[in-house]
């Protein structure tokens, strides 16, 4: 009885832990504007092909007016931060505090450097305070994300917004699957697959996200 009730004291404890994590997201987060996530691997090297087109898109996203969020990591998050950075929009770097990934990468902004010890948190703060989400070549932690977003648009507990896969090479076998696969077994709707966009480009990015802020009436003048 005794391990059960020090487990109830322990259990306790953490959820004051996670509602610190939460007030203080929420606190710092209500202060950006509006705001675009870009996901990929942390493993992603500056002299790949992807960290180039993330800076890219990240600072073509930040000249429409959007802050840039990332896992404030290196690889591909670093690239999303640079981008925002030289374009001198709000560069916002939610960070995990993992064994293996110490630090922010140099291009988050001090104000919103952002640390957590919990990922359903973290996603909590991507999912809440970003107007889309662009979902560069990664590993788990990136289609974790991606599915948590999808998920949750899927079942109307989050607001729709753009979702846009960049590679079709990296991204075309997990698309195919989905839409042959999940679609086809009646696993998913069948409209459930047009909450994913595939492209390559950064210009079909921009497209994208100009479309769906006309056709849900969205100023881009923020």
């Amino acid at each position: 009885m005794k391990n059960w009730n020090d487990k109830l004291t322990n259990d306790s404890w953490r959820i004051l832990k996670y509602n610190s994590e939460i007030i203080s997201g929420f606190e710092k987060l209500s202060k950006i504007g509006p705001s675009i996530s870009i996901f990929g691997s942390a493993r992603t090297k500056p002299k790949d092909k992807y960290y180039k087109k993330t800076i890219e898109i990240s600072k073509m996203i930040s000249t429409m007016g959007f802050g840039i969020i990332s896992g404030a990591g290196p690889g591909i998050m670093e690239a999303a931060n640079k981008g925002a950075k030289e374009e001198k929009t709000e560069s916002i770097g939610l960070r995990i505090n993992l064994p293996f990934e110490q630090t922010s990468n140099k291009y988050v902004d001090e104000e919103y450097q952002l640390k957590f010890d919990y990922f359903f948190i973290r996603k909590l703060m991507f999912q809440k305070y970003s107007q889309g989400f662009i979902v560069m070549p990664g590993g788990f932690g990136t289609l974790d994300e991606l599915f948590n977003a999808l998920t949750l648009i899927q079942t109307e507990k989050s607001r729709l917004f753009p979702i846009i896969l960049v590679g079709k090479k990296h991204y075309q076998p997990l698309y195919n699957w989905i839409k042959n696969t999940l679609v086809k077994k009646k696993l998913i709707s069948k409209n459930d697959i047009n909450l994913i966009n595939l492209v390559e480009e950064t210009s079909e990015v921009e497209t994208i996200l100009k479309n769906f802020y006309k056709k849900n009436k969205i100023d881009l003048n923020f």
